[in-house]
């Protein structure tokens, strides 16, 4: 048994990590930085409008992906080959983004189309990835491999630095680089990883459909009986959105209303990713010896204050150090919000509920995006569209205050009395 733990670092486990790493090269180039960069300055002429769109283009992709959701979580649990759905879903992903080499001067709608559906196929694949880790190892190595997957997709954005880097002179480039290296890291899992075989006699289109969906209605009845997973969730909503939204809009606007240039820009998405695997490890610490409502309060109140203080920043050094921060809260953010989500779900409903938690966490990007796009385009000041996000982690802090923090996994009848 204890050799059996000793290796759980295998073959597959590497093969399937490489997934995060091939993603996480999307992820960095053309979510986060370079097309971001690249559609306001270029395609949408520096225009503020241009942040309208690109808030349009995330909104109707992240939408997409949400209604498909419960489709996807339903073939993923009953379908006997998910390599097949994840195949596909990446070379949407993939084909869209060497696409995006095609993307010039005001070409607005063709850049909107080729990244939604870049984002769909980078954003549907993850749930069928996800579903992998149940075919290369054990249950008790599941936050191991979890945490390993993780840390290699890091290496992916630090390549994917490099790589911005080394074409800062031809940023077109950079979208064919992005599709090589997404397909080529994919490859060991599409070749070398089995899947564990599922005997369902349903396995057609029509059967994911009724199924995904009648599990949200099913999961809306059962949530309405704990009100306190009902008001975490809604905080979740509203502060991840926050977070989602200056994920999306850092770069644009360190770019436009700071002056960054792209040596600038990769020197301070390398100052996030460092502090953000820094934040991870150091917030985990804490909420440990504070507990974690305690320190998911501090992180929003911290995001609030950040935020706040962009509106004032005015050189690109303070915007560095902002970012550092930023990375740290980062790293912490998303994985203390899973691990209270854990913490007040009742043991037998962590699978249903938590599909409820997936499905908040892929339409959290709708609104703030949104916001700031309008704010921007109305004003025509950035600095306006980023205030303007505080309210989502005020929303959340406040909701936040109000859930009680369990000392041990709940039980329905607890949670329900």
């Amino acid at each position: 048994m204890n050799k059996g733990k000793k290796k759980w670092l295998s073959a597959n486990v590497i093969n399937w990590s490489l997934f995060d790493f091939a993603n996480s090269t999307f992820a960095t180039i053309v979510v986060a930085f370079v097309f971001a960069v690249y559609f306001k300055k270029v395609v949408a002429l520096n225009q503020p409008s241009g942040d309208l769109y690109w808030s349009l283009a995330i909104n109707i992709s992240m939408l997409v992906v949400g209604l498909l959701a419960p489709v996807l979580g339903a073939a993923a649990d009953t379908y006997g080959n998910k390599k097949t759905f994840l195949i596909i879903f990446t070379l949407i992903a993939v084909s869209s983004t060497g696409l995006l080499y095609t993307v010039t001067e005001g070409m607005i709608l063709w850049g909107m189309l080729l990244f939604i559906l870049a984002n769909i196929g980078f954003q549907g694949g993850l749930g069928f990835y996800d579903a992998f880790i149940k075919d290369i190892t054990t249950e008790e190595n599941y936050n191991k491999v979890s945490s390993f997957g993780y840390a290699v997709g890091y290496l992916g954005s630090l390549l994917s630095l490099l790589v911005v880097l080394l074409l800062k002179d031809e940023p077109r480039n950079t979208f064919i680089a992005c599709a090589l290296l997404y397909i080529i890291f994919a490859l060991p899992l599409f070749i070398f990883v089995k899947e564990k075989k599922l005997n369902s006699a349903k396995n057609n289109l029509q059967h994911f459909i009724t199924t995904g969906f009648k599990r949200i209605s099913e999961t809306i009845r059962n949530i309405n009986k704990f009100t306190n997973i009902k008001l975490f969730l809604l905080s979740y909503f509203l502060y991840i959105d926050g977070v989602n939204t200056i994920i999306f809009f850092s770069a644009n606007f360190a770019q436009t209303t700071l002056g960054f240039d792209i040596s600038e820009l990769i020197l301070f998405f390398v100052i996030v990713q460092i502090t953000a695997l820094i934040g991870s490890f150091l917030f985990g610490w804490i909420a440990d010896i504070s507990g974690t409502k305690k320190t998911l309060l501090f992180i929003i109140f911290s995001w609030s204050v950040l935020t706040v203080i962009v509106y004032f920043i005015q050189s690109k050094t303070a915007f560095l150090v902002i970012g550092a921060f930023a990375g740290i809260f980062l790293g912490s953010s998303q994985a203390l919000s899973r691990s209270f989500m854990s913490q007040i779900t009742p043991n037998e409903k962590k699978t249903e509920f938590f599909g409820f938690y997936s499905l908040f966490e892929k339409t959290s990007t709708i609104l703030g995006p949104l916001t700031f796009g309008l704010v921007s385009w109305l004003t025509g000041n950035q600095r306006y569209a980023a205030l303007s996000i505080v309210s989502f982690f005020i929303g959340g802090y406040l909701i936040l205050r109000s859930v009680e923090e369990t000392k041990k996994p709940a039980s329905s009848k607890e949670l329900t009395g």
